[in-house]
């Protein structure tokens, strides 16, 4: 599995990619282009799996908040974040990467 923010054009599918109701947006054997990268976020994809141990192993699965920022600053923008999303799904996918950017950034503004 690997994190769309992770993704390089050329990489192929090694299987379907679907959205959370079933339907399939892509099929196992494509090769990506930038334009899948946005058909992903638009319908809440944010991992695929894709062809190739070494491709997987070598890239993360999931972006890190950045190092530098003090860990007390991110704790407390994540507080800020939920109460700002406290009317969502924080397990839809979506929402998850929503809320990660924006902590990220509040806390990174804050620093």
């Amino acid at each position: 599995m690997v994190h769309i923010d992770n993704l390089t054009p050329g990489m192929v599918l090694s299987r379907n990619v679907c959205d959370r109701s079933g339907r399939m947006l892509l099929p196992a054997g494509a090769e990506l282009t930038e334009k899948h990268f946005s058909i992903f976020r638009m319908w809440g994809v944010l991992e695929v799996e894709v062809v190739g141990e070494a491709v997987a192993e070598d890239v993360e699965t999931s972006p890190p908040l950045s190092q530098e920022i003090d860990p007390e600053l991110l704790a407390e923008a994540r507080a800020e974040m939920e109460r700002l999303f406290i009317y969502n799904d924080p397990e839809h996918p979506a929402i998850k990467e929503l809320m990660r950017i924006c902590t990220e950034r509040r806390a990174s503004r804050a620093a």
